[in-house]
């Protein structure tokens, strides 16, 4: 008589069955906290390295932005005591784009065998005369609307195809948000914005907007993006009333600036002056008197306080950029405003093929 083989108990089955599934259980947690550990050096490296590149643009930047200052102090201390700014000093030439290393390599306590491995650095920049167009705050002073500059703003757009009604919007809106207006009127207290700061006035109960500091910014004063845009190239917004340079504004900006001055004349005048610049208002007047037109006094001039400093730094296809705002004052110079950006270049498609 034959005999059965006892079968194995069932528990035993599920017991392997529950080792094996811990196993894999335990296997994927490590694998897991694997992986997100290492993605986490990873982004901590991203990140440090961004950071590092923030702080080396930034500093090539302040390094442009100081030899920019000290160019501008050179040009003072050779203009002597009525200097005349124009296009053809050195200040005026702009820094095509070059490679950063160029710059190194010229230092001798450098070798070029520190240079050997460093990325691609480009640097560029250049200086602008800020009074070579109209000064959106000679539109108010104290206050009040000055009509000689709120003709020159209505001729100029005028003559880029724009409603004249926008000056208006524009001047009164410049004129609530003045510090004069934005002041409480009567005896229950002085202005709470601080003059000696130069911090602009907060908008108040009244609905005041902000003072701009930017020519983008005069869309908080009412003006379409359109007609900022379109007028963008002729005027600008400084911290205080200007005069318009002769030798450095565009035919334009002179047209708009003199009343009765036709686009020909203005044109004329930015020959003559390429020709030979205006050492004083006196000789530019004296250009223009074949054209029967004469220059206000205090509107004009041949010399320049305010500058804008603009300087980009592009490694591979990531850009800096910095713009700043410099007031010169003999020869102290001051930046009034820093301003920073920074982005990507789009990469070039590639085309099947090629």
């Amino acid at each position: 008589m034959s005999r059965t083989r006892p079968s194995a108990r069932p528990g035993a089955a599920r017991q392997r069955g529950a080792a094996l599934l811990i196993a894999l259980l335990t296997v994927t947690l490590i694998a897991t906290f694997a992986a997100t550990a290492l993605w986490q050096q990873w982004r901590m490296t991203e990140v440090e390295a961004a950071e590092r590149a923030r702080v080396q643009s930034a500093w090539v930047l302040i390094g442009a932005l100081d030899w920019s200052r000290l160019i501008l102090r050179e040009d003072a201390r050779a203009g002597g005591t009525a200097p005349a700014d124009h296009l053809a000093e050195p200040w005026a030439v702009p820094l095509e784009e070059a490679k950063l290393t160029t710059f190194l390599a010229a230092d001798k306590n450098i070798a070029s065998d520190a240079l050997e491995g460093l990325p691609d650095a480009f640097l560029s920049g250049q200086i602008l005369d800020a009074q070579a167009k109209l000064n959106v705050r000679n539109l108010v002073k104290a206050g009040q609307p000055v009509p000689g500059a709120v003709a020159a703003f209505q001729k100029l757009f005028e003559l880029l195809g724009l409603p004249t009604g926008q000056v208006t919007v524009l001047t009164d809106a410049l004129r609530r948000a003045s510090p004069q207006a934005a002041a409480p009127t009567g005896a229950e207290g002085a202005s709470s914005s601080s003059s000696v700061t130069g911090l602009a006035p907060t908008a108040g109960t009244d609905g005041a907007p902000l003072m701009p500091q930017r020519v983008a910014e005069l869309v908080w004063l009412g003006l379409p993006s359109s007609t900022v845009a379109a007028i963008e190239p002729y005027v600008t917004v400084l911290p205080a009333e200007t005069p318009l340079n002769i030798n450095t504004a565009s035919a334009e900006a002179l047209y708009a600036s003199v009343p009765k001055l036709d686009m020909a004349c203005a044109r004329r005048l930015v020959e003559q002056r390429q020709r030979k610049f205006f050492a004083q208002v006196q000789d530019a007047a004296e250009a223009i008197q074949q054209c029967g037109i004469q220059f206000v006094p205090g509107e004009q001039s041949v010399s320049t306080s305010y500058f804008d400093v603009r300087g980009r730094l592009r490694l591979e296809h990531t850009w800096v950029e910095e713009r700043s705002l410099l007031f010169r004052n003999g020869m102290a110079l001051t930046v009034v405003w820093r301003q920073r950006g920074a982005g990507a270049t789009q990469m070039d498609a590639k085309v099947p093929g090629s």
